[in-house]
């Protein structure tokens, strides 16, 4: 079993025009949010044992966040072509993860994670599916298992969506 933790990037800054879209930080608000869900992670036994992150700062910023509040101590890595990704990007990316590594966070940017989310999609537990179709906010975060002993096994529509949680929905820590 293998489970994927999707996280869309935390609420960034638009304050400086000047700054490339790499390198916008996080808001108050961003940075608040991303302690939340890494509060819900741990909370919920979920911890990763590796989290792959984009390089662009609001990613970053988000990861810092949410990895302080992990009771886990999972290998990071930084990968570049998680910057604005799409769906099939993603996936060969999720496909060579290292099966010793039986939980994953991947922390990226809309649209391509909301669509690959949506792709992964075979079965959803609940009302998911339908809350995560209606928006998928910075911060969010989407929750699969995978009935497979190998990432490479990881497939469009074979997921089950266990969980799905906006930041709104947390109370804070």
């Amino acid at each position: 079993m293998k489970t994927l933790l999707l996280l869309r990037h935390a609420k960034s800054s638009w304050d400086d025009p000047g700054l490339a879209d790499a390198e916008r930080p996080l808001t108050a608000r961003g940075h608040r949010a991303a302690s939340r869900m890494g509060q819900l992670i741990a909370q919920r036994g979920l911890s990763p044992d590796l989290i792959l992150c984009s390089t662009a700062r609001r990613a970053r910023e988000t990861c810092d966040g949410v990895a302080s509040e992990l009771t886990s101590d999972p290998d990071l890595r930084f990968e570049d072509q998680l910057y604005m990704a799409d769906p099939a990007t993603l996936l060969r990316l999720v496909q060579h993860l290292p099966d010793n590594a039986h939980g994953t966070l991947v922390i990226g940017h809309n649209p391509g994670l909301e669509r690959f989310a949506a792709r992964l999609t075979g079965v959803a537990a609940g009302d998911t599916l339908q809350r995560m179709a209606v928006k998928f906010p910075t911060a969010a975060l989407a929750v699969f298992r995978f009935d497979v002993t190998r990432w490479r096994d990881v497939g469009l529509a074979r997921g089950r969506l266990e969980d799905f949680v906006a930041p709104r929905e947390v109370e804070p820590g």
